[in-house]
């Protein structure tokens, strides 16, 4: 039977129960990420609410999976190095065993380092990581909809330093010009990437006014670790889907959100903690939904 929006067990206190999903998710994130000392923790823990938001509340979405997602919203992960938080979602909301989480990065895992389609892991409908190339696809899944009059929304999520590829603008000009409005573009605007921040790497402006420019609607949104926040500018983003323009939110977050000594650098885009850092981590994120062991 099809969830719609995976919400209706989370009506009452919704945000409260939202925000316990995020601690569980953060979680997650880091166990995952310690077990093989490899991944990459900072940009997920910095987009979990935006993941939480989506999947518990915002899309609409069948965790009985169908490849081609007809009459339902689609999400496509661009920047596929977060694929932890993607996989934690999806496994907490459905898709997947959630012991399938201690699989991350293991030889013949459906779980790899940048999520895969070879086998065959519901939830995911393209291999991403290669930056760049997310807004195309989902551009793509977004026009086939209207083609075929099915009026779900597409989503998708890139990183600020990802922008830096000019494949991106080449799409969000194609999108613009055909009117693509069934899409939602979020961009994971954290200011840092892996080699430095995103200013000293390679400086973008004025964020706004280039998406404006390219002919998008623009919401942006400072808060975006507020879960209720993150739900409302979601919300106003699918209020202006449907108005002949394509639509960008650009979301302020903190990469390494929830952990104090992984706020604010660089330094923990690719970099597991070690022992005594996981378990620090833990005990700022004790609210759980029901842990599993590694």
């Amino acid at each position: 039977k099809k969830k719609k929006n995976c919400s209706f067990v989370y009506d009452m206190n919704i945000y409260k129960n939202l925000n316990k999903i995020v601690l569980q998710v953060r979680r997650d994130i880091l166990r995952m990420v310690h077990a093989n000392n490899s991944g990459h923790p900072g940009g997920s823990l910095g987009c979990t609410e935006f993941f939480v938001a989506l999947f518990f509340k915002i899309m609409n979405h069948n965790p009985e999976f169908n490849l081609n997602g007809e009459n339902e919203d689609l999400f496509f992960l661009s920047n596929g190095h977060i694929s932890p938080v993607y996989y934690s979602v999806l496994a907490r909301s459905g898709y997947f065993d959630v012991s399938e989480l201690s699989s991350f990065r293991k030889i013949n895992s459906r779980l790899q380092g940048h999520p895969a389609t070879h086998e065959n892991l519901p939830g995911i409908r393209i291999a991403s990581g290669s930056l760049g190339q997310g807004m195309s696809v989902a551009i793509g899944a977004a026009q086939t909809k209207k083609l075929n009059n099915d009026n779900s929304i597409v989503y998708s999520l890139h990183g600020d330093g990802e922008l830096q590829e000019g494949q991106i603008w080449e799409a969000a000009m194609y999108a613009s010009a055909k009117k693509i409005d069934n899409l939602i573009c979020t961009i994971d605007v954290n200011g840092q990437q892996i080699d430095g921040s995103t200013k000293d790497v390679l400086f973008m402006g004025n964020l706004k006014d280039k998406f404006l420019s390219f002919g998008f609607i623009v919401l942006v949104e400072k808060n975006g670790n507020d879960i209720e926040a993150v739900c409302k500018v979601l919300k106003k983003a699918k209020e202006k889907t449907k108005q002949n323009k394509p639509v960008c939110i650009l979301l302020h977050t903190e990469m390494g959100n929830g952990v104090d000594f992984m706020i604010g650098t660089h330094k923990w885009h690719g970099i597991a903690p070690n022992d005594e850092e996981l378990k620090n981590a833990l005990k700022q994120n004790k609210e759980t939904l029901g842990d599993y062991q590694i």
